[in-house]
Order: C-alpha cells, then structure tokens, then sequence
C-alpha cells in the first residue's frame, strides 16, 4: 500500500511552501536580513502577533508549528493555515503597509526569529533574489486559500476533515520512510477550527475513522496508518 502520498493527492495544492524564501539566499543578503535578528523561544499556545495589530517586522519558524487563525464575532477560532518549520509570517501586512490580517499562535513550543521591518524592507529593494521568491510565494499562497474556499464550498465535515487530515500528516512527517505510521499532535479543537466545524463532529468521524483502520489516536495524537483510504474520502479532484 503506498504511503507517500506523489501522484495520489495534490499537495502542493494545500501547501505554502514559503520554507524555499530563504533558502541559500545569497550571504550577503541572508546577513542584511538577519543583522538584528531576535530569536525566541514560545510554549504551546502563545500568541505571535494579534489580528489588527501593527506589524514590526516578520517573523521565520526557526521550529515549530503555528496556526493562523481569525475569531468570528462570537470568538470562535477559524484556522486559515498551519505554518511549519521553516516558513515565514507577517510579512503580507508589512508589504500591503496594512495591520495584520490574521493573528497566529504556536501549535508546540517553537523558537521564532523575528527580523526587524526596516531589515526586511532594506533587505527585499537590495536582494533580487528574495523579492522574485517572494512575488511566487504569494501567487501560490493565494491559490492555496482560494483552493481553502472553494472546500468549505463544496465538500461535507467528513471529507474536510479528510483533506486536512492528508495535509496535517504532510506537515507533522519528520524522518519519514515509505510505510512508516505519521503522529499528528494537534488538539480536537485546533483540528475543528481547521475543519470549520464542531468538535463533537470531529470526534464522530475520528471514531469511524479508527473503525474502518485509517488511523489510531493516543489521547490527542493522531497517528494516520492508511492515507490512502483518506484520499479516497476526500475524494479531491
């Protein structure tokens, strides 16, 4: 049974891949970059930055998972994205010269670097390299969220959760080899607001999920053992 998902589901789809922004950037404008550079480490839950919020400067998951989220007016969560190591935030307001459009919190304690505006501005007129990369970034994180929109649109709970099931596994993979079980540690709750639904419902199609042997859970872990029959339910075209 195929465990690596290449040529059954479409990923990179589902993805924001901005991991490659800063990857063997040129020295010279990684070092302008990170000049001023602050890392922090945060515990489970703490907030980033707030919706409305000035921005500052962006911000690069050195490690470590974190959620993008709004509060509808009832101050319930809805989870746009979960970003994963490597990946940068913030860095649309500061572009836009706008507040934050959304607020993020870590998933799991995470050590942020957190660069200074005035660095990545000076940085982004001076490097070519880092301003293509950033133009592709955000084309595909728009066809990601447009993708996001059109799910909630047109696909029942028990296949969103499904999908976000395929896409949590991607991200939680660490020294992956074919045929191995991925644990994804996220909590019913967070997995309901990435759903956009209740999270009794997410417990229902958990449990039938562990009947038919798609996957196991262990207190709040989720440890996904047919991904196959997932993408099947998700029925993604």
């Amino acid at each position: 049974m195929p465990m690596s998902i290449k040529g059954l589901f479409p990923i990179d789809n589902w993805d924001f891949k901005s991991e490659s922004v800063l990857a063997d950037l040129p020295v010279e404008d990684f070092e302008l970059l990170t000049a001023n550079k602050v890392d922090k480490i945060y515990k489970k839950g703490e907030i980033i930055f707030w919706e409305g919020s000035h921005p500052s400067g962006i911000f690069y998951i050195t490690k470590g998972k974190v959620k993008k989220y709004k509060l509808d007016k009832d101050g319930r969560e809805q989870i746009i994205y979960v970003a994963n190591t490597g990946e940068l935030l913030g860095y649309h307001a500061i572009l836009s010269e706008d507040r934050y459009p959304d607020s993020a919190a870590v998933l799991e304690e995470s050590k942020i670097t957190f660069i200074p505006k005035t660095d990545f501005l000076h940085t982004l007129q001076r490097s070519e390299v880092l301003s293509r990369r950033l133009l592709k970034t955000l084309s595909h994180e728009f066809a990601v969220l447009a993708n996001s929109l059109s799910l909630f649109a047109q696909k029942s709970v028990r296949q969103r959760l499904a999908l976000q099931l395929i896409v949590m596994r991607e991200k939680y993979k660490v020294n992956f080899q074919s045929g191995m079980p991925v644990e994804i540690n996220m909590s019913r709750d967070d997995l309901a607001n990435l759903v956009g639904t209740a999270r009794e419902n997410v417990v229902r199609f958990l449990s039938e999920f562990k009947e038919d042997k798609i996957l196991e859970t262990k207190g709040r872990k989720i440890i996904v053992h047919d991904v196959s029959k997932l993408i099947k339910i998700a029925d993604y075209r």
